[in-house]
């Protein structure tokens, strides 16, 4: 899921989507210590749009604007 797409969904919706993805690593990471892993890329995927997720949450915490971060030029 793209940042703007997790923009649009709401503080309950995040979080509940945070908490499946929680789960998916954690069977991710059990399945491919059992060496039953088919896409370990999906890892890596995985990983990243959870912190994608839990960074837009703390930007809902913060009260800042979507896409205001370092880096971005206004111009």
């Amino acid at each position: 899921m793209k940042a703007h797409e997790l923009r649009s969904l709401s503080r309950e919706e995040l979080e509940e989507h945070a908490r499946e993805l929680r789960q998916e690593l954690f069977n991710l990471r059990f399945r491919s210590s059992t060496q039953q892993l088919d896409n370990p890329l999906r890892k890596r995927m995985a990983r990243r749009e959870l912190a994608r997720t839990l960074t837009i949450l703390r930007e809902m915490d913060l009260g800042l604007e979507p896409g205001s971060g370092k880096g971005k030029k206004n111009g």
